[in-house]
């Protein structure tokens, strides 16, 4: 199993397991797809995104579950990033983590499976 992360907040999260799917957030439907993290891009994007943010969930999703919808292209540094062409099902959520503030203010994701 191969994984990608998804940050997001608490209420957006809930109001997706209610309805069964995430369809994005307001950035995500800006850009067409859903924005996701690899486990070494996830720190950086939490840093740079979600600094001083609270009420936060970590999404881990399993790739195999997601098809033809995920590509992953350049971004960031050049670094290829998954992007879901398609809404996320709750049901691919392998877990769903609350995240802290880590003293530097960024959340922190802990040691996270590739």
């Amino acid at each position: 199993m191969s994984l990608i992360y998804k940050l997001l907040d608490r209420p957006a999260w809930d109001a997706a397991t209610a309805e069964g799917m995430f369809k994005g957030s307001e950035l995500d439907l800006a850009d067409g797809f859903i924005h996701f993290s690899s486990a070494p891009q996830a720190a950086e994007t939490a840093r740079r995104y979600f600094s001083g943010r609270d009420d936060l969930v970590l999404v881990a999703v399993d790739t195999g579950s997601l098809g033809a919808a995920l590509r992953w292209e350049p971004s960031r540094g050049g670094d290829l990033f998954p992007h879901l062409y398609a809404p996320l099902p709750v049901s691919a959520a392998v877990f769903v983590r609350a995240l802290a503030l880590g003293t530097d203010g960024a959340p922190d994701v802990g040691e996270l499976a590739a």
